[in-house]
């Protein structure tokens, strides 16, 4: 009889293993080190030692600017890690005084703080909390190594079904708990099935959104240069089109182009500035082309959002719970991925205290908790997705229409109105509920409506752009 036959009761009765060394599968490990014995992270790959590319994160070369909300997430599951992130070379950028955005109806003016993005490369945000999570107590990664299954039935998960990359070899581990954070690829809804319980439902809604990714090099004193960014506009039959440039470790600039369906960039060097010059407004073109590029040009197509509503079963195991990616992916574009992962795993850690691994209740209590974390991001990027030209997917309720309306006008009114821009601010970087955007307050002025004139121009200074080796007049600054 194998260990994972055995059960929780033997050798795994306070082991946890954790399958994928993603973002989410750290930050998972990072919950519940301290609640089991041992935490192992199984993961197919090798994990990088080094700033540099992993091979299951191809995603990793695009954008990623880590929202306030997540952040702070993190740093309550890893203490210090922002001061890690920050000494390996990210940056802590206030918002909205750090950023020049044309948002989807209009210039979002900068203000003193009011939330905060980190930025850097996702290869560093990564090595930092791997690098910390190695240091818990009980933790284990065991690398090159595959999952075939799952062990138990249909009331009890026992373990996990495993194989050596290398040997081929296969045996099983015994786990009292186990979570499934191996991303967009995970085939937890066909382990399920093999244990007897029914098919998850599955709602996929696809933009066919692709992004088109280079960086460049950071102008000399650029160090304090703003996030920039161009929205698509909305309400048009036209595809939509966007830019996000923002600095990352080692004085570089990384700049993300993306377009939906018939409006799709390329991966030809050439053809990058000229997309670029196809947006709203030319401020990213004209940054681009005063910069020398360091890269070619990397693309990538995968960005379907994709929910599985795990916590929706009638039955659901003990010992199992799913998070990250494998659970609701996002159009990267939203930028709410990784801060759903860190809100999972501080949900999942809020519920270890009461009652153990071995408690019966503790997997589906948790597996509903996680999923209501990724709500509020999953109608935000619904919400918008299915309405481009093209969109793939269910059209959305009723009330998920009334929803989308009333964003966008709030939207418009945070162009003039400092209240609702705290308000938009908070919620679209995971730091407050959905809920808070219906505040009296708030609603009062989006159902009133702006009663002004946005920025007719993007809110970057005269100093900001002599920088990027541009002039006032190009574009017109504050």
């Amino acid at each position: 009889m194998s260990e994972a036959q055995r059960g929780p009761g033997h050798a795994g009765e306070r082991r946890a293993v954790v399958l994928g060394g993603s973002l989410a599968g750290m930050l998972a490990a990072a919950a519940l080190a301290g609640h089991a014995g041992e935490v192992v992270v199984v993961e197919r790959d090798a994990l990088p030692e080094e700033v540099r590319p992993r091979k299951g994160l191809p995603q990793a070369r695009h954008a990623h600017l880590l929202m306030s909300g997540g952040a702070r997430a993190m740093e309550s599951l890893l203490p210090g890690v922002t001061a890690g992130w920050l000494a390996a070379g990210g940056r802590r950028m206030p918002l909205p005084t750090a950023l020049v955005s044309l948002s989807a109806q209009g210039w979002i003016p900068r203000t003193g703080e009011l939330q905060y993005v980190i930025a850097c490369s996702r290869d560093l945000l990564d090595l930092v909390v791997r690098e910390r999570v190695r240091t818990l107590p009980g933790v284990r990664f065991v690398e090159r190594t595959g999952v075939l299954g799952l062990t138990g039935d249909a009331r009890q998960v026992t373990g996990v079904r495993l194989r050596d990359a290398a040997s081929g070899e296969e045996r099983s581990l015994a786990a009292a708990f186990v979570v499934d954070a191996t991303g967009r690829a995970s085939q937890a809804p066909r382990w399920l099935t093999r244990l007897g319980l029914p098919a998850v439902r599955e709602v996929t809604v696809d933009s066919g959104l692709v992004y088109a990714t280079r960086i460049f090099r950071a102008p000399p004193g650029s160090e304090d240069f703003p996030i920039v960014s161009v929205a698509p506009e909305p309400g048009t039959s036209r595809p939509g089109r966007a830019a996000t440039l923002h600095p990352i470790e080692g004085g570089r600039w990384l700049v993300t182009l993306s377009g939906t369906r018939g409006g799709e960039p390329t991966a030809v060097n050439e053809e990058f500035e000229p997309f670029a010059r196809t947006l709203r407004h030319p401020i990213i073109a004209d940054l681009v082309a005063a910069s020398e590029p360091l890269t070619d040009v990397r693309l990538t197509r995968s960005t379907v959002n994709r929910r599985r509503h795990f916590e929706r079963l009638d039955a659901w195991p003990g010992g199992f719970v799913v998070t990250g990616d494998a659970l609701a992916a996002f159009n990267p574009v939203y930028g709410h991925g990784m801060s759903v992962a860190a809100l999972g795993a501080v949900a999942l850690r809020g519920l270890l205290p009461d009652g153990g691994l071995t408690d019966p209740r503790l997997a589906r209590r948790a597996q509903q908790a996680i999923a209501r974390t990724a709500e509020a991001a999953w109608s935000m990027a619904v919400g918008e997705d299915v309405h481009y030209p093209g969109a793939i997917g269910e059209r959305p309720p009723a009330a998920a229409r009334l929803l989308r309306g009333y964003v966008q006008r709030m939207m418009r009114t945070a162009t003039v109105d400092a209240v609702v821009t705290r308000a938009l601010i908070d919620v679209m970087t995971l730091s407050r509920p959905l809920p808070a955007v219906f505040a009296p307050a708030v609603a009062l002025r989006v159902l009133r409506g702006p009663t002004g004139a946005p920025p007719a121009g993007p809110p970057i200074t005269s100093a900001e752009l002599a920088v990027a080796g541009l002039t006032p007049a190009d574009p017109a600054p504050r």
